[in-house]
């Protein structure tokens, strides 16, 4: 290789890195700028200084801004809108009690942790008023893919008629798929469930179900919460 075309490879270099860099830079900042917008828009669902329920974690560990569910509590409660969080631990792999408590507490949100499996008894007691969940992806029809136990929650909410709501920028949104029945679930490892710390509690020769997502059906959701406004049911806006 000759000296020109050495120096032609490296301006290159240094010109598809730029590129890149520059490009990694701008869906920074507009990740952060549509994690905004989504927290002001999230203040519409508050009707009062509300109790909230939230599943998995949706913060700055999450998304490149101040988050998306977390960034409506976060702002809700800057706001005097937010009294206290609930946050499921969100098994196996303890999202809630790893992640979100610690970002709850950075902020100085008041929070409790639940298991899971006592989420609707706290929501029969009559203490939550609003859930705001994330979503990992949306369907044309509002069909929402999050962390497994979202589908768990909605369910429980519906029944008590307590408004369960989805926050996500709009490229969450997979025009692609029609229904959440077009959308694959990972399965995880089982070791995720059998194991705690790297010690085993139960034998790893019994057989789990280990999916790492459920899929929310859209009618179950009382509105998504974009970058661009509060959508509600029956999500027209999608198509």
């Amino acid at each position: 290789m000759n000296k020109l075309n050495a120096v032609f490879i490296e301006k290159r270099s240094e010109d598809i890195y730029k590129l890149l860099s520059d490009k990694a830079a701008e869906i920074h900042n507009d990740d952060i700028e549509k994690c905004r917008r989504i927290g002001l828009n999230g203040l519409k669902i508050f009707k009062k200084r509300s109790s909230i329920i939230t599943h998995c974690n949706t913060g700055r560990l999450a998304t490149g801004g101040d988050g998306t569910a977390f960034n409506i509590i976060k702002t809700g409660y800057e706001h005097d809108l937010v009294e206290l969080v609930y946050a499921d631990e969100t098994r196996p792999l303890l999202q809630g009690s790893r992640l979100t408590a610690y970002e709850l507490d950075k902020s100085g949100i008041p929070f409790q942790l639940l298991p899971d499996s006592a989420a609707a008894a706290l929501l029969k007691s009559g203490k939550i008023d609003l859930a705001v969940t994330g979503a990992d992806r949306i369907a044309l029809n509002g069909d929402t893919a999050n962390k497994i136990g979202t589908y768990n929650l909605a369910v429980i909410c519906y029944h008590h008629d307590i408004p369960f709501y989805v926050a996500a920028p709009t490229t969450t949104i997979d025009r692609t798929i029609l229904t959440g029945d077009e959308i694959i679930i990972e399965m995880r490892d089982k070791k995720e469930l059998f194991e705690v710390n790297g010690n085993s509690v139960v034998p790893l020769k019994y057989n789990a179900f280990t999916p790492a997502f459920d899929v929310t059906p859209s009618h179950l959701i009382t509105g998504i919460i974009t970058e661009e406004d509060v959508f509600n049911f029956p999500f027209n806006f999608l198509k």
